[in-house]
């Protein structure tokens, strides 16, 4: 199952991260990979970390199970969990897919400072207002399950929190600059995360 897992992933990062810049670059003749604001706050630099982190995490914990060095929970590794897990993985990467290319020529991996992109609200993100991330953890989730380990699990909330802290400090703030009103209008009627979570007062 760990080496299905690692495929899975494989496939899932070359579509949502390949095949996504591939469409970009076709698109507008821009990647969209933007990476950490230059004169980043440490509050910034610690989301990226504990995102990029929880993924390692993810990630090697299915390594570690296909090397025999990493057991999984005996409680957790059953066919049935297994099964759940491969179809929530899937459900969640190809989401992740759909929610990008929902996101049409605004779509970046980070936040471009420079630039005033189109405020996104239709599709997934009347949803909720980061559908890309939601998806993602529900891969993530996925993942853990398909391969049970306590470094798995201990991914999905580590990814969780780094995804909160990026979203609070660096895309908030960004999207209430660039596009005021507008999107505070959005922010109050659509959740964060979770549908009705997260909105603005």
């Amino acid at each position: 199952m760990a080496g299905l897992a690692l495929a899975m992933l494989g496939v899932m990062v070359f579509l949502t991260l390949f095949v996504r810049v591939g469409i970009q670059l076709r698109r507008t003749g821009e990647t969209g990979l933007i990476g950490f604001r230059s004169g980043a706050e440490p509050i910034e630099v610690l989301g990226g970390v504990l995102f990029v982190g929880g993924m390692v995490m993810g990630a090697l914990s299915a390594i570690l199970v296909l090397r025999d060095s990493l057991e999984p929970i005996d409680a957790l590794e059953s066919d049935a969990i297994q099964a759940i897990g491969i179809v929530v993985a899937s459900v969640g990467g190809l989401a992740v897919f759909g929610a990008q290319l929902g996101m049409g020529e605004s779509w970046r991996i980070g936040v471009p400072d420079e630039e005033r992109l189109d405020l996104v609200t239709g599709g997934w993100f009347s949803i909720v207002r980061n559908p890309i991330y939601t998806a993602m953890l529900v891969g993530w989730a996925g993942f853990a399950l398909m391969v049970p380990t306590w470094l798995g699990i201990a991914a999905v909330p580590t990814i969780a929190m780094g995804l909160e802290i990026q979203v609070r400090s660096v895309e908030e703030p960004y999207l209430l600059r660039t596009h005021g009103d507008a999107f505070r209008a959005y922010a109050t009627r659509v959740g964060r995360f979770i549908p009705g979570f997260g909105r603005l007062s």
